[in-house]
């Protein structure tokens, strides 16, 4: 019997493109998470007093702010969240800059749902490891 393994919890979509929040959130419900969209840092903010998502997706450049910017204060008020950048400016500065600030993983856009699939079975694995 195959078991299909959830990832705990519920993720928190930061992204200021409607219709790719939507798309990520539907990604993301198909595999058993339930998700939490706001479109900019200070909705997070607001948010994040409410809830603790297990998994974090953020866009780069928001109407208020970088998304990189804010991964100090996510690592801070929730430790333990897995955080994925997701953005279309992908340069190894970038990449870099988002890492070293407490991003755990890094997806490029356009992604597809492959994309997402693969990342939730890195997340399984590295929560349940």
């Amino acid at each position: 019997m195959n078991k299909t393994r959830n990832i705990p919890g519920n993720a928190m979509i930061i992204e200021d493109e409607r219709d790719l929040s939507y798309l990520l959130s539907a990604l993301l419900k198909k595999n058993n998470l339930s998700t939490d969209c706001v479109y900019s840092i200070n909705e997070a903010r607001i948010r994040l007093q409410k809830t603790t998502p297990s998994v974090i997706f953020i866009d780069n450049h928001l109407p208020d702010g970088l998304g990189s910017d804010f991964i100090g204060y996510l690592k801070s008020t929730n430790p333990s969240a897995k955080i994925i950048m997701i953005t279309a400016h992908d340069s190894y500065s970038d990449v870099r800059k988002a890492l070293s600030r407490g991003a755990d993983y890094f997806i490029s856009k356009p992604f597809n749902s492959a994309t997402i699939k693969t990342m939730l079975d890195v997340l399984k694995q590295s929560l349940t490891a």
